[in-house]
């Protein structure tokens, strides 16, 4: 007789600055191996970077829509009897100012405990994925993971950790002119100082708006999306209506304007560094904090 597998179920929450996501994942052991598949996703959209990015606070209105969100995570999580959970807040919950006092609110209405988090531990999260069928054994790569309100940069070196950073750029702070030139500058320093020399760099974008770009593009799974072809469908997408990207490419309202401008950053990193093509293997960090977990 087989040994019998035994499957439990983990939660990993991820409140960005455009959406919240709860990944609902199994986890089992098999030769004393541990492996994780994906069982459920939810996803809702709620624009936090809206308030805290201007303001530095989150409105009423939105502070309501976030306790309501994760009262519902509860409940899917007791009937779907997980066992463990990680709930991490990033770019967004960051800045605004009286965070500490905001986490403990959260966690005595809707009994899920919410840990900030900051951009470099975001960034080695997001690390944590397997990319290995999609580049290969190269050994020279770097993840570059846009959000709402920040994008965070991993390089690895030889296959070991190098350098990480995050830069307050991202999709919703693009979409209401938060974003000087100065900081677009100290983003190309940074990346010139640091990723230019390496050979044969491989770049990895993380993030549901280059996942949804890459499915736009038409590009094969596993395959690189190239930066001619990247650029063309970023020009696309700009010149499109508001009602065709709803109907015709079935975005989220949400995902409407955010999703050039968020594309612009990868761009600006590719051309940054002379690198003709993106990898998307379609991962974020909620699917990183499954090994936080386990």
């Amino acid at each position: 007789m087989k040994n019998k597998v035994v499957i439990n179920k983990v939660a990993t929450i991820d409140i960005g600055s455009n959406a919240i996501r709860l990944l609902i994942s199994n986890v089992f052991s098999i030769n004393g191996k541990i492996h994780h598949t994906k069982n459920s996703l939810y996803r809702v959209q709620l624009r936090l970077g809206d308030d805290s990015f201007k303001k530095g606070i989150i409105s009423q209105k939105n502070l309501k829509k976030l306790k309501s969100t994760l009262k519902s995570f509860k409940l899917l999580m007791d009937v779907n009897d997980v066992k463990k959970y990680l709930a991490y807040a990033t770019s967004a919950m960051r800045c605004v100012k009286n965070s500490e006092n905001l986490v403990i609110e959260l966690e005595k209405e809707t009994g899920i405990k919410v840990q900030i988090i900051s951009g470099k531990k975001e960034s080695e999260i997001v690390a944590k994925n397997d990319i290995s069928a999609h580049i290969g054994k190269s050994k020279n790569y770097c993840f570059i993971d846009v959000g709402g309100g920040s994008t965070e940069v991993v390089i690895y070196k030889k296959s070991l950790f190098y350098k990480s950073k995050s830069f307050q750029i991202g999709g919703v702070r693009l979409i209401n002119e938060l974003v000087d030139e100065s900081t677009w500058n100290e983003f190309k320093l940074w990346l010139k100082t640091n990723a230019v020399e390496l050979k044969k760099l491989k770049i990895i974008g993380i993030g549901g708006n280059i996942n949804k770009l890459y499915k736009i593009s038409g590009v094969k799974y596993t395959k690189p999306l190239e930066r001619r072809k990247f650029k063309k469908t970023l020009v696309s997408l700009e010149k499109m209506s508001y009602s065709k990207k709803l109907v015709k490419l079935k975005l989220n309202p949400d995902r409407v304007d955010v999703i050039v401008p968020a594309g612009k950053i990868y761009y600006f990193v590719m051309k940054t560094l002379g690198i003709k093509e993106i990898y998307v293997p379609r991962i974020g960090l909620a699917d990183g904090m499954v090994k936080d977990l386990i």
